[in-house]
């Protein structure tokens, strides 16, 4: 039986095709075993060349919090997972079919120090974790001449050649290799190679050290001026202060890495000639997986985290609203990104910790917990009666890169129920999102006519259509927007093997529903917008102040 827990699994089972669910039979005999590792857990699914999911199935990671900044998982935690979720959704392989490759997507701008056999010398560092802040802003500026934190010459040069900088908030792959070199020197001497979370899966399964265009992005040491030709920049290197021997080997996001390592293929139950395809980190995967692969059409994730993202034909850069375009899984494109922290992690956080705690009390958590938020917030009238949250639970990357920032309920008063507060949490989420908005398409330079809302919290209909109340543009929700990670995976694998093109992908994407927007609640939204930004900057200096002391690791 499938274990299915934590924001990313929104419903037991997903509804997909009106009333099938997640043990679909496909009509094709070849299928990718997809793999897509997110904070939550690692989803595995039998995907076949059209999209269709023949099997799938999760199993949960833990996550430890360390120091108040730091955010960690065990790299064995993945594979476990991994080797669980994939043998169930194996085990219904139908009869006469075959998996023709394994080809994984990632949660990104995670850093897992190896030595050379391959083994982890430590927990992996998430992309939550922010405790190399101090050492990044030491190696993004100095002297008396900065912007924005970062030394002029240095920041151009960044810019120029990635598309990009360090996050100063140390929420990249920089930040923790820096953190690493100057604090645990005892790590750092050992290191081998420093890997992302799909390097490490790759790792794993083949035996080979390497990163994909897309995953060594935020180490900021290549330049992607030519997205055909995505390589390392010595001077970026050397601005990084990390060893040129410590990064891994480059390679395409469709490239044939080899077949199944002895090990793997033994612990998976595939044959060893099974071949893996590179694969990509879950923003450049759910971009495909939504079928968004046409220039400038938006999709929008909610998981654990969140994004915008659309596929565009140049690199271009808003540092003032961390807005990128950088290399993805599409050849010949970019994907302009921007990042949300925290997104269905607030609802993790309402139910583990507050609603249904998990403590010495025995609190009962509900299995369908998501579920009941569906039912509940139905009794709460958009506007959650007055009350807002702020989602910043574990501070801020997008439109604004603030680490001080914190998650805060305003306005509660007596009158407010559990419905009004489970209300403002998927509100203040969608509001976050409309704030990363408008820089967004100010990017794009045209507007934004609908998006497509994917992962975990795209299965809910009152979540759907708060979005698009609040965006004021269409939602379209997927037939299998869980899975949508997953799903762009195998596309990948079926195109690294030749099995099919990415322009076959508009054809075969499967809408569930479209949200329309209502006018008079959009109103509504528009007043709580303008109330969601004023409460930023009323606390920004709040948070900033009471939070200084987390500047610096316990």
């Amino acid at each position: 039986m499938s274990i299915v827990s934590g924001p990313l699994a929104w419903a037991a089972t997903d509804r997909t095709d009106e009333g099938r669910t997640g043990a679909m039979i496909a009509q094709s005999g070849e299928f990718v075993l997809a793999v897509d590792l997110g904070t939550s857990g690692c989803k595995c699914a039998l995907v076949a060349p059209d999209g269709t999911v023949n099997s799938w199935a999760f199993r949960p990671v833990a996550l430890h919090i360390v120091d108040q900044l730091g955010a960690e998982q065990d790299p064995e935690d993945w594979w476990n997972a991994l080797v669980g979720a994939a043998r169930e959704a194996l085990s219904a392989l139908p009869a006469q079919a075959r998996v023709i490759a394994v080809c994984c997507s990632s949660q990104g701008e995670c850093t897992v120090a190896v030595d050379k056999s391959g083994k982890p010398l430590h927990r992996a560092m998430l992309w939550l974790d922010m405790r190399g802040a101090q050492q990044i802003r030491r190696r993004a500026g100095s002297g008396l001449l900065s912007i924005a934190g970062y030394e002029p010459l240095r920041l151009m040069r960044w810019i120029h050649r990635t598309g990009g900088a360090p996050a100063l908030s140390g929420k990249d792959p920089a930040a923790h290799m820096a953190f690493i070199q100057e604090t645990r020197p005892e790590i750092y001497e050992k290191t081998y190679k420093f890997l992302n979370a799909l390097d490490y899966l790759n790792l794993r399964l083949t035996g080979r050290f390497v990163a994909t265009v897309d995953s060594i992005l935020t180490s900021w040491v290549t330049d992607n001026r030519d997205i055909a030709n995505v390589h390392y920049d010595p001077k970026l290197i050397r601005q990084s202060g990390i060893d040129a021997d410590k990064f891994p080997e480059i390679v395409r996001c469709t490239d044939l890495l080899g077949p199944l390592t002895p090990e793997a293929a033994q612990q998976l139950g595939l044959p060893q000639s099974t071949p893996v395809v590179a694969g990509a980190v879950d923003n450049s995967a759910a971009a495909l997986g939504a079928g968004t692969i046409v220039d400038g059409e938006t999709h929008i994730y909610i998981g654990t985290s969140s994004w915008i993202g659309a596929h565009v034909p140049f690199k271009k850069t808003d540092l003032s609203a961390q807005i990128a375009s950088v290399p993805c899984a599409l050849d010949g494109r970019y994907l302009a990104t921007a990042l949300q922290s925290s997104a269905g992690s607030n609802l993790s956080y309402l139910s583990n910790k507050l609603l249904f705690p998990d403590d010495e009390f025995g609190t009962p958590q509900p299995a369908d917990f998501y579920a009941v938020v569906e039912r509940i917030v139905a009794s709460s009238p958009p506007g959650a009666c007055g009350l807002l949250y702020t989602p910043w639970i574990f501070g801020e990357r997008s439109p604004v890169d603030d680490s001080s920032l914190r998650a805060g309920l305003l306005n509660l008063s007596l009158h407010h129920s559990r419905a009004d507060l489970i209300r403002a949490v998927l509100e203040g989420i969608a509001l976050n999102t409309r704030w990363m908005l408008s820089p967004f398409i100010r990017f794009l330079g045209h507007p934004i006519k609908q998006v497509t809302l994917v992962g975990g919290g795209a299965t809910s209909d009152a979540w759907c259509q708060i979005f698009a109340d609040v965006l004021g543009v269409p939602v379209r929700q997927l037939v299998s927007s869980i899975q949508v990670n997953t799903i762009g995976a195998a596309f990948i694998g079926h195109v690294g093997l030749g099995k099919m093109k990415y322009n076959d992908l508009t054809t075969i994407t499967r809408i569930r529903r479209t949200y329309t927007p209502d006018p008079a609640t959009r109103n509504l939204y528009d007043e709580r917008f303008e109330e969601f930004q004023l409460a930023y900057k009323r606390l920004a200096p709040f948070y900033k102040r009471i939070n200084s002391k987390e500047s610096r690791p316990s």
